[in-house]
């Protein structure tokens, strides 16, 4: 072999292994310091409060709600969704009919900075009668409704506790 293809192989194996460098300490850096999270200001939620604003202006008959007279809250229905065990201890989002996500994602409901809990790890949603369904999204160590694992979509009874690894979740009046 000539002199000049041992150097060409030599610069070319030099570069595969400062290209495995490189991306070893990318994926490195992104598991220590996780990926760039916009702020929730951000145009797109900007947007989505204008749409949310020009709903709350319209007269309910234009927003799929009933008239006053016509339909009724459930008087046991719940209001908000409280946590009551866990790092996020005390906070509470107010059910307004929108599907609530739990997990460590950022752009989760309720952000999880829990270990045994997944990226997307459940959801809580309202069906049509009105009553909040919990439905765990795969997660590796389940999500568990009043002490029993769940397997499918499941109704949350009022003050049930719905644990998600260290952190329980509540529905409240």
């Amino acid at each position: 072999m000539s002199e000049l293809t041992l150097t060409v192989m030599r610069l070319g194996f030099l570069a595969v292994l400062w290209l495995f460098v490189i991306v070893a300490v990318q994926v490195i850096r992104s598991d220590l310091f996780g990926t760039r999270v916009t702020q929730r200001g951000s145009r797109r939620d900007a947007g989505r409060q204008q749409q949310q604003a020009a709903r709350q202006a319209a007269p309910p008959q234009q927003r799929g709600q009933q008239p006053a007279g016509g339909g009724r809250q459930r008087r046991n229905a719940p209001s908000k969704l409280v946590v009551s065990e866990g790092t996020l201890t005390g906070t509470t989002v107010a059910l307004q009919g929108q599907t609530i996500t739990l997990g460590r994602a950022h752009d989760s409901t309720i952000v999880l900075d829990d270990d045994y809990a997944s990226s997307r790890h459940a959801r809580i949603y309202p069906d049509r009668d009105g009553q909040w369904i919990v439905e765990d999204l795969g997660s590796t160590n389940g999500t568990y409704l009043d002490r029993s694992r769940l397997t499918t979509p499941t109704p949350i009874p009022l003050g049930a506790p719905i644990r998600i690894g260290k952190t329980v979740i509540e529905l409240r009046k």
